[in-house]
């Protein structure tokens, strides 16, 4: 599913009435029905009361013509307010004020030019945000800023149609969070916009939505841009058959540089990971003193010693690898910066680098520029800050990571609740799997482990990090289900890898696990 900016929206729209032969108030009211049907079914009771806040464009003659369904639907207690301070009304928008008046006088209509008077509210109220949409370009201020302050105060449940009113579809960082209306549920139409998947932007979005509208498909098709949510069916495509007459030389042969003493956890998460997904052999290059644990808990690797008892000092000099991962708790001691780069910049294997790898990277910027290309970097946004030189937003964050996936030929996974698969070729791929019951402890090892086994058995780097993110979010998906999002373990995720799997090689798909855009 693509991730259109405002103006590829508008254009979109306007293909989809050119093509469909329909006029744009039929398309007003097709998102208006799609709207009104979320309500109804989110908000059954009728006599509950509802504030419409309409802007003068055609985001408020959604929000008006949505007043009208419902109250033609039973709602008894409507009041709908269109803002026409600069007495500029949209086409549409006009045509929905008059038709909302003349079908529905029951509603209470207030058009206001001057002078607000703010409604009543009380905590059963539900609000439609109707204000503003995609075509937003700078920070509200003035009235409409103290509009969305007062909608912010009451506490009671909002609506927003297609964007929460305030919020610009992909960069934020100027914005103004006073004047953002925090909405409980946004329902965005026909395609999602990329703030929706920000991190920063959560608190203004509340559960996010995406209402068909049906766009043209030809033209959604040609659409020209980098962002796109993947689904399940294309990654399911992904799987590769595993031969009937294979032996563990045909599922590859993985090394995995991890664990200084007292963090052999982070080899043993990555390596059962590995294996759980279904490498043929591998490899573990760790300190002496992990020797025993790791013997015990991952009797199916084979381990290699570094010259260091503690740490690691020295580059393994294993061959026939088809793969290799570094970083999961090998620490930042000096020898191990030196050993790190030494193995890292002579690999000629596919090469995953997460954890203090990339720590060691950000704390030696200059090194950068000697990890071979093609390489796969797993940063969190932190790291990716410490990577890079950008804005703490999670916006600048994207930019910096997607500069340098192209600059340097990296594949970049900036890891988050929408992981960003960066391509060097200025792809940007969200992944829809996954929850907040992942944000624990090695979490991000077992996706090294995953990604490790992916490459070593021949899947290329887009490959594994698109289908790797994937069932690491999903095998979260069912760990979560069965054991619920205070529970979960890094060790749960690996355990329900196998399920996983069997969903993604299913040929059909429940709508459960083919959404792809889900409630946040």
């Amino acid at each position: 599913m693509k991730l259109p900016n405002a103006h590829q929206m508008k254009d979109l729209d306007a293909s989809t009435i050119q093509e469909q032969d329909i006029s744009s108030a039929e398309l007003m009211e097709r998102a208006a029905l799609r709207v009104a049907e979320f309500i109804l079914h989110t908000f059954p009771i009728k006599s509950r009361p509802i504030v419409i806040f309409s802007g003068p464009g055609n985001n408020g003659g959604d929000g008006l013509a949505v007043a009208r369904i419902l109250s033609k639907n039973g709602y008894s207690q409507i009041q709908a307010f269109l803002f026409n301070t600069n007495n500029a009304l949209s086409k549409d928008c006009e045509l929905n004020a008059t038709r909302l008046q003349e079908e529905c006088p029951q509603v209470s209509f207030t058009e206001v030019q001057q002078q607000f008077e703010a409604p009543e509210l009380s905590q059963e109220t539900l609000i439609i945000d109707a204000l503003f949409g995609t075509g937003l370009n700078k920070p509200l201020g003035g009235g409409y800023a103290a509009l969305v302050k007062f909608i912010n105060a009451t506490h009671t449940d909002v609506v927003s149609i297609d964007m929460p009113s305030g919020l610009m579809c992909e960069d934020n960082t100027y914005n103004s969070p006073s004047a953002i209306v925090k909405a409980t549920y946004t329902l965005t139409l026909g395609l999602p916009k990329l703030s929706l998947l920000l991190p920063d932007c959560q608190s203004y979005i509340g559960k996010a939505f995406t209402l068909d509208i049906h766009l043209s498909e030809k033209e959604i098709e040609e659409i020209d841009t980098p962002f796109q949510i993947v689904s399940h069916e294309q990654i399911a495509r992904l799987i590769k058959q595993r031969p009937a007459f294979g032996h563990k030389g045909t599922f590859g042969t993985a090394l995995l540089i991890a664990g200084k003493y007292g963090m052999a956890g982070a080899a043993i998460l990555a390596a059962k990971a590995c294996l759980k997904t279904g490498v043929g052999k591998i490899l573990i290059h760790t300190p002496i003193r992990n020797n025993d644990i790791l013997q015990i808990s991952v009797p199916e690797a084979i381990l290699e010693h570094d010259d260091d008892e503690r740490i690691f000092t020295s580059p393994s000099q294993a061959e026939s690898l088809q793969a290799i991962a570094i970083g999961p708790g090998i620490g930042q001691d000096k020898r191990t910066a030196l050993a790190f780069i030494e193995q890292t910049s002579h690999t000629e294997v596919p090469l995953i680098i997460d954890a203090d790898g990339i720590n060691i990277l950000g704390s030696h910027k200059g090194w950068i520029s000697q990890i071979p290309q093609q390489a796969i970097l797993t940063p969190h946004p932190k790291e990716m800050q410490r990577l890079g030189i950008c804005n703490s937003d999670s916006y600048s964050i994207l930019l910096e990571a997607i500069n340098m996936a192209q600059r340097h030929q990296f594949y970049i996974c900036l890891k988050g609740h929408y992981t960003a698969i960066c391509t060097p070729e200025g792809k940007v791929y969200f992944n829809p799997t996954g929850n907040s019951g992942m944000a624990t402890a090695g979490s991000g090892d077992v996706l090294t482990g995953i990604i490790l086994s992916l490459t070593s058995q021949g899947y290329s780097q887009e490959e594994a990090c698109l289908l790797g993110v994937f069932l690491h979010g999903l095998a979260g998906d069912y760990a979560t289900k069965a054991l619920g999002e205070h529970s979960v373990t890094a060790s749960d995720i690996i355990t329900f890898l196998p399920e996983a799997f069997k969903a993604l090689e299913k040929e059909s798909f429940t709508e459960e696990e083919s959404l792809p855009f889900k409630a946040l």
